[in-house]
């Protein structure tokens, strides 16, 4: 209101100097306003690369001519109406910055009491399975050598149970590389069906030495020690970690293939393409002839185009 009161009193009396200089005020209070919805609107669309909606202005519609000694159109009355339209639009857009940051704030503060649950949940399993009896003992533990994933024992369907040995059964291995011997052990545990211990002792591993190539086979069959329990959520993320972090480390396309396969039975046939569609798209010429039949056979089975 009292802006449109200051326009009048300056079209009504002011003399051509004090217009001139109200003019110059206006246009002053534009080009800040201008500044600060540039800014506000930055904040508000971060992708809009510097662009400006411009004010919708229009000029007042009326039927009755000017008065005597008024100019037929307004530099000042315009400038104050883009005065106005400027407050409006940065008060709208301030209210959606706001709004934006609040529900941001909802959003983070969910996944955190998310993820603090998940947390200690797992914590509780683990647990348990420690303290827990220890299932029957199986056959005698592998030899001192030197194996990976690809040369263990003969491969088992996914998800498959079966009894394991006691962790204290499974001897640790001896070659004086402390990284090597660390995976062995997990690998071993893995082997055995001991899937808690031996997430355990991979998580080690990746901690203790995520530089050696032996991190990328452990944080690969910490996923697959995952799946074979029957948790295809945790594989996944495991999975995703190690293609993320180490993409070329050894196991960074197997890491994919698994992913595909853990997305698979969580129902997720639509990303476990996506995921083949990767595998193949960065590792494709590199891939052996067993994994790629492998990559078909798990194309097939989510019903990939």
């Amino acid at each position: 209101m009292h802006k449109s009161i200051i326009v009048g009193i300056l079209l009504a009396g002011a003399s051509l100097p004090v217009a001139a200089s109200a003019q110059s005020n206006v246009e002053g209070r534009v080009g800040k306003l201008e500044s600060e919805m540039r800014a506000v609107q930055r904040k508000v669309f971060p992708g809009g690369a510097g662009q400006l909606l411009q004010p919708e202005v229009t000029g007042p519609q009326t039927t009755a001519g000017p008065g005597p000694g008024t100019p037929a159109t307004s530099a000042v009355a315009d400038l104050a109406q883009r005065v106005t339209s400027l407050e409006q639009q940065i008060a709208s857009m301030t209210g959606q910055v706001e709004q934006t940051e609040y529900k941001i704030r909802q959003l983070q503060e969910q996944f955190d009491a998310y993820r603090r649950a998940t947390d200690d949940r797992m914590k509780l399993i683990e647990a348990a399975r420690t303290n827990s009896a220890p299932g029957a003992a199986g056959s005698a533990v592998e030899g001192t050598g030197g194996p990976d994933e690809d040369a263990g024992p003969p491969a088992r369907p996914l998800g498959a149970t079966a009894a394991a040995r006691p962790a204290n059964a499974v001897e640790k291995p001896s070659t004086g590389n402390p990284a090597e011997d660390e995976y062995l052990y997990g690998y071993r545990l893995w082997a055995a069906k001991n899937y808690s211990e031996a997430q355990t002792q991979l998580k080690k591993v990746v901690a203790t030495y995520p530089k050696d190539r032996r991190a990328s086979y452990a944080q690969n069959l910490l996923g697959r020690a995952y799946l074979d329990e029957g948790k295809p959520s945790l594989a996944s993320m495991a999975f995703y970690d190690n293609y993320k972090k180490m993409p070329d480390g050894e196991r960074a396309s197997e890491s994919l293939y698994y992913l595909g396969q853990s997305l698979t039975k969580l129902n997720k046939s639509a990303d476990a393409c996506k995921v083949y569609d990767e595998l193949n798209d960065v590792y494709g010429a590199k891939l052996s002839r067993d994994m790629t039949a492998k990559v078909a056979a798990g194309r097939a089975a989510a019903k990939c185009k």
